[in-house]
């Protein structure tokens, strides 16, 4: 396993980290553990989770991925052992956000976040996390494949400033060691920033944004601040849910795989990114590389990014997935994945 650090902290983490979504969905409770087992035997220190997992989010399975990995802490007894991160979900502006917590009116809050790191920390059965990330914008902005910036006046957002106090209360009591935002934008990374700066509160250490073949919109101006400020890029969906490990081609639908189970993903299987996809598949083959392994061991090699967070169903995905951090992609490959990125540019955005 290779290992880098986690923004300016003394924090190494691997470079593959452990993404645990399905957890509670697609996954029971000893498929989970026996999947950190394996993970912490390859080398793997980084689980990464969020109180609204498993997706796709419900009322009945919210935070069984949390219990989950609870309930292996309190059996193995292994907290030093990992470098653990969780989530707290924000305002529900969008259809697709869960409204299920706190009765709908999440936002990013102290009344809201402190109640949501304290059930956190009580199903992780833990009395600290090592990073605690915002899991999108108190805001209505470009994520989760919104094609542009939507220009809306949100009814009520909480300020950034206000949030990060919070964050900052948070590490002075203990129950945080480091902070990070996911799903964001150059303008609110600059924000966070600005304000730690101001007022000596905690700086952010990463972001957890999607990144991949199909996705590469990080390199268009938050890579630079991964460059210069040290927010390092904790990478998901790098397989974008599956397609780029070609098991979707020509319209296949795989028993119990992600797009064949859920409508929520519709970003990763439309038309453009299907053929772009293919493109991939193909010039993996022709290398004698698997697709999933092509696509990962791209991803391993951006300087930018922290760790690549991996999901698997099964130990056989997961070792793949996790060998990905020995392969080099010679120049020819990455000359010829640039070929077919100009192409096809961020067909799933």
């Amino acid at each position: 396993m290779k290992y880098r650090k986690l923004g300016h902290t003394d924090l190494e983490v691997s470079l593959i980290g452990l993404g645990t979504m399905t957890w509670g969905e697609q996954n029971t409770e000893s498929e989970a553990h026996e999947q950190i087992d394996f993970a912490l035997s390859q080398g793997v220190n980084l689980l990464d989770t969020a109180e609204m997992y498993p997706v796709p989010p419900k009322a009945e399975t919210q935070g069984r991925t949390e219990t989950y990995i609870g309930t292996w802490l309190a059996k193995t007894g292994r907290r030093k052992d990992i470098v653990l991160a969780s989530k707290v979900a924000g305002a529900a502006t969008d259809p697709k956000r869960p409204s299920h917590l706190r009765s709908g009116h999440i936002h990013l809050d102290r009344k809201n976040m402190t109640e949501a790191l304290d059930a956190s920390l009580k199903r992780l059965q833990t009395d600290y996390l090592d990073l605690y990330q915002l899991h999108w914008p108190d805001r209505t902005t470009t994520i989760f494949g919104r094609p542009g910036y939507p220009w809306r006046d949100d009814a009520y957002t909480v300020p950034i400033e206000e949030t990060l106090e919070v964050l900052h209360d948070f590490v002075k009591a203990g129950k945080v060691r480091h902070v990070g935002v996911s799903n964001e934008t150059p303008w609110g990374v600059a924000q966070f920033l600005k304000f730690s700066e101001r007022n000596n509160w905690p700086r952010l250490v990463s972001i957890q944004n999607p990144y991949s073949l199909l996705n590469r919109i990080y390199e268009n101006g938050l890579s630079e601040f991964s460059h210069l400020e040290g927010v390092g890029l904790l990478a998901y969906s790098p397989l974008a849910m599956g397609v780029l490990a070609g098991k979707y081609l020509n319209g296949a639908r795989p028993e119990g795989a992600r797009l064949t189970l859920f409508e929520r993903f519709k970003r990763y299987s439309k038309p453009q990114a299907e053929l772009a996809a293919a493109e991939y598949v193909q010039l993996a083959r022709s290398h004698g590389l698997s697709p999933a392994t092509m696509a990962l061991a791209f991803v391993n090699q951006q300087p930018f990014v922290t760790s690549n967070l991996i999901g698997a169903t099964n130990l056989v995905q997961l070792k793949e997935n996790i060998d990905s951090v020995e392969v080099v992609l010679s120049k020819e490959i990455m000359d010829a994945i640039q070929e077919i990125h100009l192409r096809s540019p961020n067909p799933a955005p």
